[in-house]
Formats: structure tokens, sequence, C-alpha cells
């Protein structure tokens, strides 16, 4: 990989929120961004970012103003908007100014790099932060997010090194450990590991609220309850698209949970004490070694 950039001068930032806002505010802290423009469809929103200094001008729309001058682009929108994002940014942009996202999905983001800029292909750069929270927009934006937190590069096969190496170094200045994997991996692996947990989250609480005892129910509920389906407090539309891209990854893990599911009724309805102990034994266990390994 080539060599690290130090910082650059200007970033537009697309889409204000917690992982942009919070990426932009510890590069501004670092001294490694002198301007940053935010681009964003609330103007309250932008409002509000402003007013915390998140970003330093701020504009409605893609727009020749808000790209020109740019040294990078960071599009942290919602993956569904992406492609959309880049026909808007076609026009506007210089050769070798990298482009890059924060998205959950990454063969549709390289699809919508593909499609919709073409020419600039070489310096769009995937990328996925594994950083976050149930809370959204500028508000949300915070010091320190990347910490010591994952971050995910899916390089493709017209990449240009210089581009990729600009976007880790940066994601390295805010202290994030940068990774590089394939993109249908990355897509296969978080299925996994994020989007089926929310999925199930979701569905949990849909089955509890539509219960005819559901408000009941709720009145009782506690810490277990609640660290459970911390994650269905998170943005509907945001999961939505990020599902839909990755749809037959989940569709197929989550066909093995209704299996999972089918086997634990089963056992019960069976009362087989013991295969249900190792059962939850096998699970506490394979929890416990990554927990362990965390460390």
């Amino acid at each position: 990989m080539a060599k690290e950039t130090a910082g650059i001068g200007r970033i537009t930032l697309i889409g204000v929120g917690l992982i942009g806002g919070s990426f932009v505010l510890d590069l501004k802290r670092q001294g490694r961004v002198r301007q940053v423009v935010g681009v964003d469809c609330d103007a309250a929103n932008l409002a509000r970012a402003l007013e915390r200094r998140v970003i330093d001008e701020a504009y409605g729309e893609i727009c020749a103003g808000a790209v020109a001058g740019s040294d990078m682009v960071l599009i942290a929108t919602p993956v569904a908007a992406l492609p959309a994002v880049c026909r808007s940014l076609a026009p506007l942009l210089r050769p070798g100014v990298p482009v890059s996202d924060v998205g959950s999905t990454k063969q549709s983001v390289l699809a919508a790099f593909s499609d919709g800029l073409p020419q600039h292909l070489p310096w769009c750069v995937a990328a996925h932060p594994i950083a976050g929270s149930d809370r959204h927009g500028a508000l949300a934006a915070q010091f320190g997010l990347y910490q010591d937190k994952k971050l995910i590069l899916c390089p493709h096969e017209t990449q240009d090194a210089g581009a990729l190496a600009t976007v880790a170094g940066l994601w390295r200045a805010v202290g994030a450990e940068v990774y590089e994997m394939a993109a249908a991996e990355h897509d296969a692996v978080f299925a996994a590991v994020s989007h089926l947990p929310h999925v199930l989250a979701f569905a949990y609480v849909n089955q509890i609220a539509g219960h005819a005892d559901g408000a009941r129910f709720l009145d009782f509920a506690a810490s277990g309850f609640r660290d459970f389906t911390r994650i269905a407090s998170s943005h509907p539309a945001i999961w939505r698209d990020i599902c839909l891209a990755n749809r037959q990854d989940v569709s197929a893990l989550l066909a093995g949970h209704i299996r999972e599911l089918e086997s634990v009724r089963t056992l019960l309805e069976t009362a087989d004490s013991a295969a249900l102990y190792r059962y939850f034994e096998r699970a506490k266990t394979a929890r416990d070694d990554w927990l362990d390994a965390q460390v």
C-alpha cells in the first residue's frame, strides 16, 4: 500500500450523522482536515451540525459548490441512496479525488460506484467502520467513536493504491484498526454478526408488541429485555436498506436460524432436559470464548 496521508485540506461529507460526523470531528481535532463541507437534505440537522462545529459549511444538495476544491468525498448516507448520490457526483469530481463510503454492505456499494462513477472508479474506496449506536443525526456525532474499532476496506480490481492509502490513513488517524477483505466475504460476515441480529431484534419486539398481552408483558420487562432488544431502536430506514441490499446472505442465515428455533422447540416439547442443557452450554461457551478473545 502506498504511503499514507498525514491529512487533507477539505472534505465533503454527504450525510451528516453519527458515522461521518464522528469521523470528521476527530480529524478536525487532530488538525488533519482544514474544512468540512456538509451536505444533507435535512436543514435542521445541518443547522445542528454547524452549531456543534461538526461541519464548517452546509449545502442542502449535492452541487458544484459543495464539491469544488474538496480533497475527499465521504458518502455517509443509507446504502440505498448510493446510486443517486454517485450519479449526482459524477460531473463534479476532479480526477484523483478519493470518494469513499461507510455502508454496511459492500457489494451493493461497489455496484453503485461502478454504475454511477465509471470514470472515477479507481479512486472510489469501499469502506465500513465497525462502530455505531442506535442514535443518529448530527447530535449523535462524538469524539473517539472509532478508537480501537475495526475498519474494513474492500478494494476492487481497478483500485488506485494512492486513494486506498489516503482513506486507510485517515481511518487509522482516528484510531481504527484497518483490515481488507473481498466485498462478498464482507457481506457474508456482517450478515451473520450484524444484519441478522438486527432482524431478530426487530422480529422479537414485534412479536411481543403484537401479542394480545404485550402491554402487560412490557410492564415487567427489565434489563434482559432491554439488552437483547437495544438494536431494535436502530433507524428503520437504514436497516431496511441494509437488509434488502444484502438480502441473499440474510435470508440464508434466517433460514438457518429458523431451523435452530425448531430444534429448540422440539427439545422443549419432548422435555429433553439433558439436550437442552447441552444446547445452552454450547452457546454460553462460544460467547464466553468470544468475549475472552476481545480482551
